[in-house]
């Protein structure tokens, strides 16, 4: 499994209420959500998000409330991958229920900036900049975690 895109970077503690604003949760559609994810951040995500770009962010993000909308609106604009230095805990665990793929790396974190060019090999954990020839290495899935995310979610995952 490998994702592979360009950067869309942001800082410490990006709460879940900056990933999608509580005033859009009136919604359960995925494409509504996604079409205003990070909008309180950055006017241009929603712009210039393309299928398989990646979110870098540092320490914290995905904070505040146990919704899965956060993850869900992320998921859904095309993002691949969110590389942190460390995320909330309940916002990993609903990514991996929802089919995100999430990695921790610092210095992955640290060192990729906004526009950079990035693959992820899920497999190995091996973070490439591809833009800096830089590598960086992440824990990689276990193999349950694999399979939740290539089926789309844990739901999924679970049907026969």
């Amino acid at each position: 499994m490998k994702a592979h895109g360009i950067v869309h970077k942001y800082g410490d503690n990006v709460d879940t209420d900056v990933i999608i604003p509580a005033r859009y949760l009136n919604t359960a559609d995925h494409k509504e959500l996604a079409s205003h994810c990070m909008e309180d951040i950055d006017k241009d995500f929603v712009k210039t998000v393309k299928e398989g770009d990646i979110m870098v962010a540092n320490m914290n993000f995905g904070c505040g409330s146990s919704r899965e909308h956060a993850p869900i609106a992320i998921k859904a604009s095309g993002i691949s991958c969110v590389i942190a230095s460390t995320f909330a805990r309940i916002f990993y665990r609903n990514s991996i229920n929802i089919g995100l793929a999430i990695l921790e790396c610092k210095e992955a974190a640290e060192d990729i900036e906004k526009g950079d060019e990035v693959e992820v090999d899920f497999d190995t954990g091996v973070i490439t900049n591809i833009t800096k020839n830089h590598t960086y290495q992440a824990q990689p899935f276990p193999e349950f975690i694999k399979e939740i995310i290539s089926k789309g979610g844990l739901l999924n995952s679970l049907k026969k």
